[in-house]
């Protein structure tokens, strides 16, 4: 195969794809079937066009019919008058005339002929069409429901050349949202560790070592003297909380010997006043529970802060 015989070819296949690509299924239908009405309308104007001629003829073999019936009462006329020569040539144009008319009776018959072919032919065509037209119909609704359904399958499996772009959006977008993501974590972690200094601060790591190493020492001083406060203070309490009970206890001693000398029975009083407790001890003893377990976490907090 030659050079130019390649390029053809290949030329020709190119444009043969493309016209293929640009095909329309229906358009394709619809315009085969504009075609074939136009061939019908062809072939009913050819049965028109015959007909007339046809017409044409039959006009023209009625004339010569009403010439030879003039031509032959010519020739009686002739014979009646005793002129044998008119009546000769009155009967010689009766010949002619009814020679013609049996050439046009020839023509009218195949023009009848061709008629009847053209018109069998037409009404084959016309019912071939019809069914074309059926047919197309058919094919037409079906090439819609097979793409109405591709197109829902592209759409469900994201197959489409649409969706396909949308997938890779989708998947760019997912790439850097993960890497603002990790990005964001790292100077997070970047920055809990101080490895980056605070831009707006002159305090360099050591700066903020020392803070809070001076500020740890203050918390533990004022939990000492919060301590040494919270110490004396439960002092000054139990020894007020003495004071009361013995001065409580002298109350009742006083009340019921009095109560118990009207009634002559003061061993028993003084039994009770010996024997009983009274509520306030029990506060006492609550309250120095309660400072016990104060201390106590005291200094747990002094030791989680040392």
């Amino acid at each position: 195969m030659g050079i130019l015989s390649r390029a053809s070819y290949i030329i020709r296949s190119k444009v043969n794809a493309v016209l293929n690509r640009a095909e329309n299924p229906q358009e394709t239908l619809d315009y085969s079937y504009e075609q074939l009405r136009d061939q019908l309308q062809d072939v009913k104007q050819g049965i028109a066009d015959l007909t007339t001629q046809k017409k044409r003829l039959e006009i023209q073999k009625r004339r010569l019919e009403e010439n030879v019936e003039k031509h032959n009462e010519q020739a009686r006329e002739a014979v009646r008058q005793n002129r044998d020569d008119l009546a000769r040539k009155a009967l010689e144009k009766k010949k002619q005339k009814m020679n013609q008319i049996e050439g046009l009776e020839d023509q009218i018959a195949e023009l009848q002929r061709q008629q009847d072919t053209l018109v069998e032919k037409k009404n084959t065509l016309q019912s071939r069409i019809e069914e074309f037209r059926t047919k197309k119909e058919t094919m037409k609704a079906r090439y819609e429901a097979a793409e109405a359904s591709a197109k829902v399958s592209e759409a469900m499996t994201g197959a489409g050349d649409e969706f396909e772009d949308v997938g890779r959006a989708i998947e760019r977008a997912e790439e850097e949202t993960e890497e603002m993501e990790a990005r964001s974590q790292a100077m997070d972690e970047l920055q809990e560790s101080g490895a980056f200094d605070d831009v707006l601060s002159d305090q360099d790591e050591i700066d903020r070592e020392l803070e809070q190493l001076s500020t740890d020492s203050s918390v533990d001083a004022e939990l000492e003297t919060l301590k040494g406060e919270m110490g004396r203070g439960s002092s000054n309490g139990e020894s007020a909380s003495t004071d009361a009970e013995a001065e409580s206890n002298t109350a009742e001693v006083e009340a019921d010997a009095g109560g118990n000398g009207g009634s002559g029975d003061g061993g028993n009083g003084g039994d009770v006043a010996a024997d009983g407790e009274s509520p306030d001890v029990d506060v006492d003893v609550e309250e120095e529970v309660k400072q016990s377990e104060v201390e106590a976490e005291l200094e747990e907090l002094k030791e989680d802060e040392n």
